[in-house]
C-alpha cells in the first residue's frame, strides 16, 4: 500500500451524467479499498432537481460551494445557499432543486463506502 491508494485525483471519480446534472464520485468503496465513507460532488442545472430519492444504509450531508437551492426533506423544504450544509437522515425521502439562474456545486458525504440509493419516482437515481 502506498500513499497513492489513498488519494483522488482531479481526473479521478465516476461521473454519472443525469438529465438534471452531473453527480462525480470520488471516493466510494469501489474506487477506494476499504473506504468507511462515500464522497462526491453534485452539479444541479439551473431550473432543475433530481428525483425524489432516500438511501436506507447511510446519513448523507450536502454542502453547498456556489449557487441556491431549495431543499426537499421530508414533509419539509428549506432553501440552502452557498456556504450551507443540510444532513439528511438514513430513509428519509429528499431532494434538491436549483433557483435562479446559477447552477448549483454542492459537496456530498455519506456515511457509508457502499452508497445505496431508493429512487421514489421512477426516474432514475444514480
Amino acid at each position: 500500500m502506498t500513499i497513492e491508494t489513498f488519494v483522488s485525483r482531479a481526473a479521478d471519480g465516476e461521473r454519472v451524467e443525469t438529465g438534471w446534472g452531473e453527480l462525480n464520485w470520488k471516493i466510494t468503496d469501489k474506487s477506494m479499498d476499504g473506504t468507511e465513507m462515500t464522497f462526491g460532488t453534485c452539479f444541479i442545472k439551473p431550473g432543475e432537481r433530481n428525483p425524489l430519492h432516500s438511501h436506507p444504509n447511510c446519513e448523507e450531508f450536502l454542502y453547498v460551494v456556489s449557487g441556491a437551492c431549495e431543499h426537499k426533506l421530508g414533509d419539509e423544504t428549506v432553501q440552502l445557499a452557498a456556504g450551507d450544509t443540510i444532513r439528511i437522515p438514513r430513509n428519509v425521502r429528499h431532494w434538491a432543486r436549483a433557483l435562479g439562474s446559477e447552477p448549483v456545486f454542492a459537496l456530498i458525504m455519506f456515511s457509508s463506502g457502499k452508497r445505496h440509493a431508493v429512487d421514489h419516482e421512477g426516474g432514475g437515481v444514480a
